[in-house]
């Protein structure tokens, strides 16, 4: 393995509605290795809720992060860290300003589901839209959308 060095604002932009996830670093190793990416994420509606067949880490640098991981919400301030377990809900939000931080994840599947994801709902695609592409490339990654059922209304 030899070392890699990407220069600030360097690495592959994925420009998907929750954020512009770039690909900082990937890593093959015996143990599975690893990616990092630089997610710079405006205020706006939280990530589809979903559940990743890889775990992740989530470190803040600038803004504020409301995040959710298995029902559970936590505000995520700079230097503050979350850890997301593979298999479990999370989804995150950013409710004022922007963010930007660091989402380092197990294995090596995430950035090849970045890519896809970003071209087929990229930012600014309506909501209806982007589900639909969304739902043709979480399969193939095994990441599967958690779908909220709503109670209708009362008596129905």
């Amino acid at each position: 393995m030899s070392a890699t060095y990407v220069s600030p604002g360097g690495g592959v932009h994925h420009r998907m509605l929750d954020g512009d996830h770039v690909a900082k670093a990937s890593v093959a190793a015996a143990d599975g290795g690893f990616e990092l990416f630089e997610v710079h994420a405006p205020a706006g509606p939280a990530a589809p809720l979903h559940v990743s067949p890889w775990s992740g880490v989530l470190y803040v640098l600038e803004g504020t992060v409301q995040v959710q991981v298995d029902g559970e919400g936590c505000s995520v301030e700079p230097g503050g860290a979350v850890t997301l377990p593979a298999g479990v809900p999370c989804t995150f939000r950013v409710e004022r300003g922007a963010a930007r931080f660091l989402a380092i994840t197990t294995g090596l599947r995430a950035g090849r589901f970045f890519a896809e994801a970003a071209a087929a709902a990229p930012a600014g695609t309506p909501p209806a839209d982007a589900m639909a592409g969304l739902a043709r490339v979480t399969a193939r990654h095994g990441v599967a959308l958690v779908l909220l059922a709503t109670a209708g209304p009362a008596g129905a």
